[in-house]
């Protein structure tokens, strides 16, 4: 509470809160537009005459034009503001949702799907930018943990409306029907938002003292210090922590249901049920998060220090439950050992977008694109690498989960020297490490 004229003290208004709302609707919309085609692939293979490599080629065109366009849009983000660029990549990317009913070949999927995910890349560059203008520090990792928790339920239950869509129409119009989703979205969201939070109508006095400033979060006046970007360990600690991450988390919205399917022998609505079973626990996991790390650092003095553990510890953990599904026969139980690996991979997602806009500042948007730019590198290498490591195996799925256990691992010792506070501007607070 703020003290306005005559002594009376005032409430703030929860405005910002608003900010999280269309996050969180645009982070389910984002992955039941990316999860989809992981339901539909089966039916696509099969009308268009694809092979499982061929398949394989189009879950990483999308991550890698993702991933190619993510420092692009975050810049973008950065130096105009987020509600231009967001009406725009979301209107981008739903079209192209509804377009990928409309191949005919290998081809047009390919090119479709790689213009999804350029549009698809600014979300959450952009989504992180809001988070950083609207909201104050301490509540921005909370934030994080709801943003992902929607994310991942979002494409927890994505297989099991793709099944009852299904049952109506088409592959090709259900994509029509999701790509709607995004075009409503933008139009609410461009009415509603402000780069500057306190030019909106609802902002009273006492939660304009409780936003950052503008001159904490905006990056108009000036480029991106890129200099200062590429010579910092801790942005490459950051990014190289996220390739590790995305790398072992693609399996998820790839090769999962097949996996279910042709390993594990669970087909039907059952099948699109437990497809989704490790979305569900990483929701749960973010959620988590978001909501102790808070806790944690001030039990042990120090938010570096509670950063590093939660997200060694979720690295460490996703990689264990893998191995350990490997060693189980009965299909049900292996499953849900799988879902404990989702859940322990999203104890490292609000540490690592936290660390991405403390480190980010007022070029959150930039340094958290950057970030999601090598964890699209992982996310396209892994469909391919599957592919291949499965084929020379002899349909061992087995040494799948070897190779993500072990970029998991990896992903820990990267947190044992990254500081996750510090800022890039030498004017920006200090860690606590």
């Amino acid at each position: 509470m703020t003290t306005g004229e005559g002594g009376s003290r005032e409430i703030p208004t929860r405005v910002r809160y608003g900010v999280v709302f269309f996050a969180v609707t645009l982070a389910i919309i984002t992955y039941v537009d990316r999860i989809c085609i992981t339901k539909t692939a089966g039916d696509i293979q099969r009308d268009l005459g694809l092979t499982r490599g061929q398949m394989s080629w189009v879950f990483t065109i999308f991550a890698w034009t993702y991933g190619l366009f993510e420092i692009p849009w975050g810049w973008l983000g950065d130096r105009s503001g987020a509600r231009k660029v967001l009406m725009r990549v979301v209107v981008c990317w739903s079209f192209f949702t509804a377009a990928t009913g409309w191949t005919w070949n290998l081809a047009s999927l390919l090119v479709t799907r790689a213009l999804f995910g350029m549009g698809e890349a600014g979300a959450f560059p952009n989504l992180t930018k809001t988070f950083t203008t609207w909201l104050p520090a301490h509540e921005r990792v909370r934030a994080q943990g709801i943003l992902w928790l929607a994310a991942r339920w979002g494409g927890a239950f994505t297989p099991f409306l793709v099944i009852l869509i299904l049952n109506f129409f088409s592959w090709r119009r259900t994509f029509e029907i999701f790509g709607a989703l995004g075009i409503v979205w933008a139009y609410f969201f461009y009415r509603w938002y402000r780069d500057d939070p306190r030019t909106h109508p609802g902002v009273n006095d006492a939660e304009r003292a409780l936003i950052p400033k503008a001159s904490e979060t905006s990056a108009s006046h000036g480029p991106a210090p890129w200099g200062r970007l590429m010579a910092s360990r801790q942005i490459w600690l950051l990014c190289a922590q996220y390739f590790f991450l995305a790398f072992g988390a693609f399996f998820y919205m790839s090769w999962f249901p097949t996996y279910i399917k042709d390993v594990r022998g669970v087909t039907g609505t059952l099948g699109a049920l437990l497809d989704g079973t490790p979305f569900f626990f990483m929701g749960i996991g973010s959620l988590t998060t978001g909501f102790l790390l808070a806790r944690f650092a001030r039990w042990m003095g120090s938010t570096a220090r509670a950063r590093r553990g939660m997200a060694a510890t979720g690295f460490l953990c996703s990689g264990l439950f893998l191995l350990l599904s490997t060693r189980i026969q009965e299909p049900h139980l292996a499953i849900l050992v799988i879902g404990f690996a989702g859940f322990s991979n999203d104890l490292a997602m609000p540490p690592s977008w936290g660390a991405s806009m403390d480190i980010g500042g007022r070029y959150a948007g930039t340094v958290s694109a950057s970030m999601n730019t090598l964890g699209c590198l992982g996310s396209g290498l892994f469909p391919i690498v599957a592919d291949k490591v499965v084929a020379w195996s002899g349909e061992d799925w087995n040494m799948v989960f070897y190779i993500s256990a072990a970029s998991y691992f990896l992903g820990m010792i990267c947190w044992f020297f990254l500081d996750p506070v510090t800022p890039i501007e030498p004017e920006g607070k200090e860690a606590t490490a």
